[in-house]
């Protein structure tokens, strides 16, 4: 039974009641599990393209481009806590006495403390981090020869002085240069956007997801360096910002999927993870839509590939987009002949990667048209993948729905049942992993925005344990943002280079050489 003040709060944070009676639906039933069909390969499912057709996907973005309206729309809200949990381990179990430098010198692999502080002078964010110390009196040097490490580490990540494992990734420096300040995350995707992302009146649109605590510092600092990239690139950049809406939070639940509550008596929201960024990106325009993580950035000398790819992604989706859109016209008319038909179908099938059902062949030609016309009114995104190097996290697969459809999609093992072996079989037979690089197109054919909540799968959600007041708690987290959240958009998978992916989960990771 909900309370008057229970209502209150569902109605403040902009919840609808239905929305939130599924939610606790969904705690009972739970979520089904994916259902694999085969991994999507070179052979069945991800295109290859020739240099040749790099040339020319390559040109076509170019000479397009720059007449269409681009955005370059950057998930960058995430916090950077994660990046620090073996430093975090180290820290606690310092005693101050010998057994310290023994228990650091015990791992000596690349992800290792002792690998951390080996190299720390070689970090972006060496510098800064010297000068804070410093600003209180110690030499960074003295402290590292006295293995004051405790302290070292508390200057780096606590609000003393650099507060790293506070602030959000996209605010950490990542890069060194000679001539310039180490850059951050942010810096490396306004370079980016001013490579692929100009117009004919030489501006480029980026869109930053970031965090509300940390909005006001994000903006100043992107305000500081806006005037020195744009007099470097002969640019102006048009940011925008937004936060992820307190509508998409999920309500937690108990062990008997009863609201949880807090100490005052109110019910706990929890953050709907990254598919509620769907709501942020059904807010924004453009004909191209590239969507990139914010930690997946490399220094310039390493940024050519990843501007090629991009343009590569980008002139493939003006180019099926524009025959999408041609076909689309004609079908509306429901004049579209047998050969007509015939050759939507095989484009359909040999650029855009769709299977028909057995039941199609019998269809009338009106119904064949009508099922294409239904097939291709959607929106579109042509994503990178990348050969799996052993990678965790979401790869492309051949999945079938419940209506029995069979079509490309990103899936995290997270939605794999690993107790039925054959679902597991299929996965680990997958060659290839999800950089998550993507272009979209939003638009119809009558230039019109799509809405994205129609494209859906609200199946597509999953159920986690977490713990709060020392008891367990299930949270759940909406169908993810290249998951479910696009399950019924057309979907091409394209092999792009691993010098393309370049991600930062620790920060060990910028001491790999793609980073240094």
């Amino acid at each position: 039974m909900l309370t008057q003040q229970d209502l209150k709060q569902i109605q403040s944070k902009g919840i609808d009641l239905e929305t939130f009676e599924e939610q606790i639906e969904n705690f009972k039933r739970g979520f089904p599990f994916i259902d694999l069909v085969a991994p999507a390969t070179l052979e069945d499912g991800i295109k290859y393209f020739t240099e040749t057709e790099v040339k020319g996907l390559e040109k076509t973005y170019n000479y397009e481009a720059p007449d269409r309206s681009v955005l370059k729309f950057v998930p960058a809200s995430g916090a950077a806590s994660r990046m620090f949990k073996h430093l975090y381990a180290f820290k606690e179990q310092l005693t101050g006495t010998a057994k310290d430098q023994k228990m650091l010198d015990s791992d000596q692999s690349f992800n290792s403390v002792y690998n951390f502080f080996k190299h720390l002078q070689d970090f972006a964010f060496y510098p800064e981090l010297a000068a804070v110390l410093e600003k209180d009196e110690y030499t960074i040097e003295e402290e590292l020869a006295n293995k004051n490490y405790g302290l070292i580490l508390d200057y780096l990540l606590n609000d003393k002085g650099l507060n790293y494992a506070n602030l959000p990734k996209a605010l950490l420096r990542f890069h060194r240069y000679t001539d310039t300040q180490p850059r951050m995350p942010f810096e490396e995707h306004m370079v980016e956007a001013a490579n692929y992302c100009r117009d004919s009146n030489d501006r480029a649109a980026i869109h930053f997801t970031i965090s509300p605590e940390y909005a006001d510092k994000f903006i100043a600092d992107i305000n500081q360096v806006k005037n020195t990239y744009e007099e470097l690139f002969g640019i102006t950049y048009e940011l925008t910002f937004s936060i992820q809406k307190s509508s998409t939070d999920t309500i937690a639940v108990d062990a008997t999927n009863k609201p949880f509550r807090d100490e005052e008596n109110q019910f706990v929201f929890r953050p709907g993870g990254h598919g509620a960024l769907i709501e942020n990106l059904n807010d924004r325009q453009g004909d191209i839509i590239f969507i990139k993580n914010i930690d997946n950035v490399v220094p310039d000398r390493l940024k050519e590939e990843t501007f090629r790819y991009k343009k590569v992604l980008g002139g493939y989706l003006i180019k099926v987009q524009d025959k999408i859109f041609q076909y689309l016209e004609l079908l509306e008319t429901g004049k579209a002949y047998e050969n007509d038909l015939m050759e939507i179908e095989k484009f359909c099938v040999q650029s855009l990667s769709m299977k028909f059902p057995s039941e199609y062949s019998t269809l009338r030609r009106q119904e064949k048209g009508e099922y294409l016309f239904a097939k291709l009114n959607r929106p579109i995104r042509v994503c990178g993948m990348v050969k799996n190097d052993g990678e965790p996290g979401g790869g492309p697969f051949w999945v079938q729905n419940s209506d029995g459809e069979v079509s490309l999609q990103i899936v995290e093992s997270s939605q794999i049942d690993f107790n039925n072996p054959d679902q597991k079989k299929i996965f680990l037979q997958s060659t290839h992993f999800n950089p998550v690089d993507l272009v979209c197109g939003v638009r119809n054919y009558n230039n019109e925005c799509f809405d994205l909540h129609d494209f859906i799968d609200p199946l597509t959600g999953f159920i986690s344990i977490k713990s709060m007041l020392g008891k367990p708690i299930k949270v759940q987290e909406l169908p993810g943002l290249w998951n479910g959240a696009m399950a019924e958009w057309i979907t091409v998978f394209v092999e792009v280079p691993l010098i393309t992916f370049n991600p930062v989960k620790t920060i060990n990771d910028l001491l790999r050489e793609e980073h240094l």
